[in-house]
Formats: C-alpha cells, sequence, structure tokens
C-alpha cells in the first residue's frame, strides 16, 4: 500500500515505470479480468504519453484448461491485446490436472509458464495485476492460520532465480480498476470461480465484505523484516562457516546474538539444510532457540535438520530420515530432497539416492560427518549400482535453496545474496526496481 493511501490505477503504473532502474522490455500477465486489464491499459496509456521511452510492453495469458470457456477468453484477451498494438502469446497449461491442491499447482505452472513467455518474447521483467484488495484477503488467510505478522503479497518476488515479477497495483483497490475502466468504456471477463465458495479465497473474500472497507497494508512488517535480514545478513558473514553444501556451523559467538536476528537467520538456514521451501513456525524456532540457550552439548531435530551443539558451535544437518530417491531422463533436470538441483547431461537415464561410502577426513565432529555423509546425493544407474564414472562426470549437482530459489521475496534478498556467496553459487539477479512507493530498496 502506497504511504499515502490507496492509489489510482493511472497513478500506480507512472510511480512503476518512473521506478524502473533501465530501460526495459515489460511482460504483462493478462487474464482478462478486470484487474489485469486495467494494469496493461494504465501501463499502455502511461507509455503513450511519453512517446519517447525507451521501455515496452508485451504480454502473455495463461490458459489452464480448467474451463471449457478458457480457451475462447484467451481468444478475447489477445484480440484486445492486438487494438493496443502490443505483442501477446497464450500459453496453455496441458496434461493431466490433479484432483487436490489444484490452485497451488496452477500457480506453480502459471509461473513456469509466464517465464517461457518472457524468455520468447525477450521479457527482463513481469508484472502481475494483484490488488489492495488481494492483499487484504491473503493477510486473514494468514491470521487463520498463524498469529504470526505476515508481510502479505510482496510487491516484488524474484521467480527460479531468473525472473523478477512485480506487482504495481498492490495499492490500488479493484473498485478504482474498474472505474477507470468504465470511464473508457473497456469491458473485461469475469471468472466464475472467483465465485466458487469451495475455495478458501473466495469465503475470505464474501466475508470481508461483510466488514469494515479499510485496507490493511503490510509495510511495516514488511519493512522490519527487510531491516532484520540486512542484520541476519551480518552475522551470516561473521559468524556461519561452510564445511561443505552438507555441514552448516555457527561458531559460538553468533550463537549469543540479539534473539530476532537468530530467529530469522536459523529459520532460514534450516529451511535450506532441511530442503524445505517454508521455514521453521513459531514454535520449531522457540525450542531451536531455547535449546541454544540452554547451552552445553546435546542434539535435536527440527524440519528434517540435525541440531548438533557442541563446544565449537552448533552443526546442522540434514535429517537422515524421509529422503526420497530421484529418476532422471536424459536432457534434463530437477531439484532432489529440496537441497540439490540435479542437471543430467548424459545420454542415459540416472538415480540420485542419500548415502555416501567413502569416508572424509578433516577435523569435523565425527557424527556431524557420519550424518551428512548418510544424506549426500549419490548419482546410480538405472539398475540401482554406482553410476560409472563416464556417466557421473556428465551430471551436475549443485546446492538448491528451497526458500529462495523458486521464489524469492525482496524482503529476503540481502540475506539469500549471503547466502549464496557463503555457498559459492552463482549470485542472485538484482532487483530491477529502484524504489516503491517512494521507499528504497
Amino acid at each position: 500500500m502506497s504511504p499515502d493511501g490507496p492509489l489510482l490505477p493511472e497513478t500506480a503504473a507512472r510511480r512503476f515505470l518512473d521506478s524502473l532502474i533501465k530501460p526495459s522490455r515489460i511482460l504483462v500477465a493478462i487474464s482478462g479480468g478486470s484487474d489485469s486489464t486495467g494494469l496493461l491499459l494504465a501501463l499502455a496509456e502511461a507509455l503513450e504519453a511519453a512517446p519517447n521511452s525507451k521501455i515496452s510492453l508485451c504480454a502473455v495469458t495463461v490458459d489452464h484448461a480448467l474451463r471449457t470457456e478458457s480457451a475462447e477468453e484467451a481468444h478475447k484477451v489477445a484480440a484486445f491485446c492486438r487494438s493496443l498494438d502490443i505483442p501477446h502469446l497464450t500459453k496453455t497449461w496441458r496434461g493431466e490436472k490433479p484432483k487436490t491442491g489444484t490452485m497451488l499447482a496452477a500457480r506453480e505452472a502459471r509461473y513456469a509458464l509466464i517465464a517461457d513467455a518472457a524468455e520468447s518474447l525477450n521479457a527482463d521483467i513481469v508484472v502481475t495485476a494483484h490488488t489492495a484488495d488481494d492483499q487484504r484477503e491473503t493477510l486473514a488467510m494468514r491470521r487463520e492460520r498463524s498469529e504470526q505478522p505476515s508481510t502479505g503479497i510482496a510487491d516484488l518476488v524474484l521467480f527460479d532465480r531468473r525472473l523478477w515479477v512485480a506487482r504495481p497495483l498492490l495499492g490500488c483497490q479493484r473498485e478504482a480498476i474498474r472505474d477507470y475502466l468504465r470511464a473508457r468504456q473497456v469491458a473485461w471477463i469475469d471468472d466464475p470461480s472467483n465465485d466458487d465458495p469451495k475455495y478458501e479465497r473466495v469465503r475470505i473474500r464474501s466475508r470481508l465484505a461483510e466488514e469494515a472497507d479499510v485496507v490493511q497494508a503490510p509495510d511495516e512488517v514488511g519493512d522490519l523484516r527487510a531491516g532484520v535480514a540486512v542484520l541476519a545478513a551480518q552475522w551470516l558473514d561473521q559468524y556461519f562457516v561452510l564445511h561443505s553444501p552438507l555441514i552448516g556451523h555457527v561458531i559460538p559467538a553468533g550463537l549469543v546474538a540479539e534473539r530476532q536476528i537468530l530467529s530469522y537467520a536459523v529459520a532460514r538456514l534450516a529451511a535450506v539444510f532441511g530442503g524445505q521451501a517454508f521455514t521453521l513456525g513459531r514454535k520449531q524456532i522457540d525450542d531451536v532457540l531455547a535449546f541454544i540457550e540452554k547451552g552445553g552439548v546435546g542434539r535435536m531435530t527440527a524440519g528434517w535438520v540435525v541440531f548438533d551443539l557442541r563446544r565449537d558451535g552448533l552443526f546442522l544437518v540434514r535429517e537422515n530420515r524421509g529422503i526420497l530417491p530421484l529418476t532422471l531422463a536424459p536432457a534434463t533436470r530437477a531439484v532432489w530432497d529440496g537441497r540439490f538441483l540435479v542437471e543430467n547431461a548424459a545420454q542415459t537415464e540416472i538415480g540420485i539416492v542419500a548415502g555416501e561410502t567413502v569416508a572424509q577426513s578433516g577435523q569435523l565432529p565425527r557424527g556431524v560427518v557420519r550424518r551428512a555423509l548418510v544424506a549426500m546425493p549419490r548419482i546410480v544407474g538405472v539398475a540401482g549400482h554406482e553410476a560409472p564414472g563416464s556417466i557421473a562426470e556428465k551430471v551436475r549437482i549443485t546446492p538448491y535453496f528451497s526458500p529462495f530459489d523458486r521464489f524469492l521475496t525482496r524482503f529476503d534478498f540481502i540475506f539469500a545474496e549471503s547466502l549464496a556467496a557463503a555457498f559459492g553459487t552463482r549470485p542472485y539477479p538484482k532487483p530491477p526496481l529502484g524504489r516503491i512507493d517512494g521507499k528504497s530498496i
């Protein structure tokens, strides 16, 4: 939400364009609904008013193929884009759809298809039309699941380590966007699933409609989280030692840091070493911090991570339970155990399983090393035997950060940058915006 209250879509579009730090080709994700139609039109009008701008637009519609009308709706959106002389692609979610978790699967498919479209259209940033109403609904849903303060929908997110996604209309209310379209006599498409009470968001929306129309913005929470992330990144640089992608080590001086910083950093390190997309919950991280504060020597497990506290600090290693094998066809890539990205350049199918039989020397505690080796990725052939060197050398295995590498919000960017440096992996692409709602990123 803008610090000066709800924005008109025209204002939000101009502010967004002014915030870009370099000439860009913007890919607008447009479904044909009022929000995305308003976003595309507002950006197009703002650029038309600046004829010398080096910024250009293109658009993509994702047809989830969940309704019979969706293909025709995509055709209508394509025609609208042609009327604005904006290049447009339709991407269809093909294949069998899951019977449960449809919305989450659709979101994953949607972002992957949008990223493909960005590559095809040479776009370097994507915009989606999330609004202040969406933000309010999201915060309400998260409050029902947890008492922890939530940042809600982030205004800037890095997808798949390669493509930044911005939400320029996050400070705009839906009705203002519809008023904007009505004034220009531009129609939009209403998706009937937006009224289907089987979806949690629809039920929340219906409930909120009966409450006072107060848009709740998570700006303060987001700013606080971003500030803690900066301090946690400094903590990481000072007190965290990576002995291998399998063993993390916090030296004793780092264990007496301010609780808020330790909570943020340890929760995210646990997600990385445990291969989890989400950080430890409040109770889990409170239990871990209580274990650390107690001192002495001991072990505990949380989030698939063994926390091994010794005189020379805290070691983090993946627990040896729940590690599933992965089969990978030639010329494909996938994430194994949420911890490693595996790319198979061999001309044969391979498997990745847990366990390593080769002993490693060094000064680390034997128990820590033993647990790390049990959770280590091992390349096997189709028969399950150790893959020969000629095959193994064509398989690339690199660290993967589950809480960051698929979706990284700007709030956590600084910490993720320090984490990538600690692991020696490639840095994350810098955010393409200099300011959001008048605030530096």
